[in-house]
C-alpha cells in the first residue's frame, strides 16, 4: 500500500487510521446483510441500526438534551445558508443578526438576505478577518429571530474562544470545522450544524442539532427537502440518506467515545497540538506570522505567512518531500494553513513543528 502522508487538508480532511481500516475491512460486505454499505437500503434494519447508533453517539458525546432533534442531511453548508432563514424566519420574525468573522459567515449572510432582513451585528472584513469580537462589540437587534455565527472560520483560522452572549436571542452556529473538538453546552443553542468532512466523517452528510420548538417555525409552504420538521418527523429518512457518510460518522464517533474517551480528552489533545505550532510561530522573531490575533486563534486551522511567496513555495515543496501535504493556504489568504483536526495524530503535528524549526534555521 502507498505510504500515507500527514494530510493537513482543510476538508475533506484526515480521518482516524483505525476508522479507515474498519471501512476497508467491511467495504465488500457488512456482517448481517453480506453486502457493502454502498449497496444496502437506507430503510434496512442494518442501516437503521447504523444511523441510530450515530445519533446515540452524538447525543452521548455532546450531552444533547432530549428536547433537541439530531438530523442527518445533505447539501453541505451552502444548503444550510438557505435552510436556516427559510425555516427560522417568517412573518412574525423576519430579521436575523449575523456575526461575520470570515468568508463562510459572509457567504451565509449573503444567502440569508434572499429570505429575510439581515442585520450585520459585527463585521471583521475591514481588518481582513483576523479576530472574533468581544461581546460588548456586538450590535444585536432586540427583535432578532436568531443570531448566526461561525464558531471556527476555516479559511482565516479565526475561532471564538466561547459562545457569543446573545441574551434571549436564539443562537445558531455553523460548527463545521470545529464540531466535537471540545464539549459545548448544547442547551445554549437553538441550532448547531456541521458538515462532516472537516472533523467527523467524509463529505456527503451534514449534522444538524435543532431545538424541537424551532421545528414549529418550518412552514408547510417550504419545498419538502428544505423543511427541518419534515426531516425530523421522518427520522432523517425522508429520502435516500447518504448511507456511506453516516456509516463513517458512526465509526468516527465510536472512536471518539471508545478510543479517545470523550470530548474533554479530545479537547486536551487539540490544545496541545495547536500550542506546538503556535509556539514555533511566536518564537520565530517574525519569520512566521500568524493570520489571526492571539485571542482568536483557531485550534483547528493554523494559518500563517512566511516572509515571501518564494519562501512559501519552497516551504510547501520541502514539506511535501517530508511526507506532509495539503499545507497551502486558501487562495484568498495565501501563506500556509495547517488543519489539525481531531484525527490528525500527534506525530503529524510534531513532524510539522520540527520541519518548521528546521526550515527557519536552514
Amino acid at each position: 500500500m502507498i505510504q500515507r502522508a500527514y494530510n493537513f487538508s482543510a476538508g475533506p480532511a484526515v480521518l482516524p487510521a483505525t476508522v479507515l481500516a474498519r471501512v476497508q475491512q467491511e467495504m465488500m460486505a457488512l456482517p448481517g446483510p453480506r453486502a457493502s454499505i454502498l449497496e444496502i437500503s437506507h430503510r434496512s434494519p442494518t442501516f437503521k441500526e447504523i444511523i441510530g447508533a450515530a445519533e446515540a453517539n452524538i447525543r452521548k458525546l455532546m450531552s444533547v438534551p432530549e428536547n433537541y432533534s439530531v438530523l442527518f442531511l445533505q447539501g453541505g453548508g451552502r444548503l444550510q445558508f438557505s435552510m436556516i432563514p427559510m425555516n427560522l424566519l417568517g412573518e412574525q420574525q423576519n430579521r436575523a443578526d449575523y456575526i461575520t468573522t470570515g468568508s463562510w459567515g459572509k457567504q451565509a449572510a449573503t444567502e440569508a438576505a434572499k429570505h429575510g432582513e439581515i442585520h450585520i451585528a459585527w463585521d471583521g472584513s475591514e481588518a481582513n478577518y483576523i479576530q472574533a469580537p468581544k461581546d460588548e462589540q456586538l450590535d444585536l437587534s432586540p427583535d432578532s429571530g436568531y443570531v448566526y455565527y461561525v464558531s471556527n472560520e476555516t479559511i482565516e483560522g479565526v475561532q471564538f474562544p466561547r459562545e457569543p452572549a446573545v441574551k434571549n436571542s436564539t443562537l445558531v452556529c455553523d460548527a463545521s470545522s470545529d464540531f466535537m473538538h471540545k464539549p459545548i453546552d448544547v442547551s445554549r443553542y437553538g441550532l448547531v450544524y456541521a458538515c462532516a468532512q472537516k472533523n467527523i466523517g467524509p463529505a456527503g452528510v451534514t449534522v444538524v442539532i435543532i431545538r424541537n420548538d424551532l421545528l414549529d417555525r418550518s412552514s408547510d409552504k417550504l419545498p419538502i427537502y428544505m423543511n427541518y420538521k419534515q426531516h425530523a418527523d421522518a427520522g432523517s429518512l425522508m429520502n435516500t440518506a447518504p448511507t456511506f457518510a453516516i456509516y463513517v460518522v458512526r465509526l468516527v464517533t465510536d472512536w471518539l467515545l471508545n478510543d479517545l474517551g470523550g470530548l474533554e480528552k479530545m479537547y486536551s489533545q487539540n490544545q496541545a497540538k495547536a500550542a506546538m505550532l503556535y509556539d514555533v510561530i511566536d518564537q520565530s522573531d517574525g519569520y512566521y506570522v500568524g493570520h489571526a490575533e492571539k485571542e482568536s486563534r483557531s485550534l483547528m486551522n493554523i494559518a500563517f505567512h512566511l516572509p515571501s511567496d518564494e519562501l512559501t513555495q519552497k516551504f510547501l515543496a520541502a514539506a511535501d518531500e517530508k511526507n506532509m501535504t495539503a499545507l497551502a493556504g486558501h487562495r484568498s489568504v495565501g501563506g500556509i494553513r495547517a488543519s489539525i483536526y481531531n484525527a490528525m495524530p500527534l506525530e503529524g503535528v510534531e513532524a510539522l513543528r520540527d520541519f518548521m524549526l528546521e526550515f527557519r534555521n536552514a
